[in-house]
Parts: C-alpha cells; sequence; structure tokens
C-alpha cells in the first residue's frame, strides 16, 4: 500500500482525554483544564507528562502551585471534558458551570474531581518548555480510584470505566479487548 508524505504533526493516536484540576493555592478558587496531550512517561517513581500551552490560565496556577490532579473521566462525561476544554477559567468558574463536584485530595492541595473515576494527584517535578507547549512532569504522590471499577483482582476494569480517548477533533470510547500484554509468547505462534 502506498504512504502519502505528510507535514510533521501531531500523528499519535488515540491520546487520553483527561480534566486536570488546579488551584490558585490554598483557598483559591479550584480550575479544570481537558488536556488530551498526556502520557505516562515513568514507572519507577511514576511521572505522567502533560502538555499545557502557555497562555492558557490552568498553565500559570499550575506553575505556581507546582501541584495538579489528573481526573480520568468516563463517557457519560464528555460534554464536562469538551465545556473544560472550551472555556477559560479566567471567565468561568468550570466546577459550577459543568455541575462536577470538587474532591478533597489528601496529598495536594488542588481537588479532584467527585463524578471521574480516577483522580491522579501530582506533584510538579520539572517544567520543560519544548515551544508551544510547556511539558509538567508531574510525580505521582496519590492515586484514587472508584471502588465500582476494580476487578476482583483490583485492577481498574476499562469497560466500566468507559474512559475517553481523543482523535483530533473527535471523542472516542473504547472498544473490545483484543489481547492481553505477552500475548506473542503465549501464543506460540511465529509472526
Amino acid at each position: 500500500m502506498a504512504k502519502v508524505k505528510k507535514q510533521p504533526f501531531t500523528a499519535l493516536y488515540p491520546v487520553p482525554a483527561v480534566m486536570v484540576s488546579c488551584a490558585d493555592g490554598a483557598g483559591g478558587r479550584p480550575n479544570i483544564i481537558t488536556l488530551a496531550w498526556v502520557g505516562t512517561l515513568c514507572s519507577e517513581p511514576p511521572i505522567i507528562g502533560i502538555g499545557i500551552r502557555p497562555h492558557r490560565y490552568s498553565h500559570g496556577l499550575i506553575k505556581k502551585s507546582r501541584e495538579f490532579v489528573i481526573n480520568i473521566p468516563s463517557a457519560d462525561q464528555v460534554k464536562a471534558l469538551d465545556y473544560c476544554g472550551i472555556y477559560s477559567g479566567r471567565d468561568v468558574d468550570k466546577f459550577k458551570a459543568t455541575g462536577l463536584t470538587p474532591q478533597r485530595s489528601q496529598m495536594v492541595t488542588p481537588p479532584g474531581i467527585s463524578e471521574c473515576p480516577v483522580n491522579i494527584e501530582c506533584k510538579v517535578k520539572d517544567i520543560i518548555s519544548l515551544g508551544s507547549h510547556d511539558l509538567f512532569l508531574g510525580e505521582v504522590v496519590l492515586v484514587q480510584v472508584d471502588e465500582e471499577i476494580l476487578t476482583g483482582r483490583g485492577r481498574i476494569d476499562y469497560i466500566k470505566a468507559a474512559p475517553i480517548a481523543y482523535n483530533i477533533p473527535e471523542y472516542w470510547g473504547i472498544g473490545e479487548l483484543l489481547g492481553l500484554h505477552g500475548l506473542s509468547r503465549r501464543s506460540g505462534d511465529q509472526l
């Protein structure tokens, strides 16, 4: 099959669509920003990177506080997810506008989002300017998971969690399980 050459662009897909909560210090009004430029960067210690444009309101809040919470929404929260990416926290209280509930965090000041089944509390280890975005390296200090989405073995059941994937400009849910890590080793088949 012939390939079409394209100029460099962000062609990686899918990417997770998350809501990151932050705050203007203790007692400050919390904010939510929708991000898709998010990824696991290290296992030990657990580090997650989030890319934010410097002109975004949340960029300044996170840079100042050096803390944030990654909230993984479920498919039924796609409208709130979209809203938090379109409107600025400079102009609107996104918790009030979306009806989302701030959830007290255990290790950081910003609240999580109660309705999101997974909340990942992070402290900023470093900020790297990359160009259009700055990369915030967040060390995971605590993960809160709704019990209802856990399997009997204590792992996240992704069908129950119903995460949202972002493929510019579309939001997608996850589909079927295709296999488990190591399936090529277990099958004994030649590739």
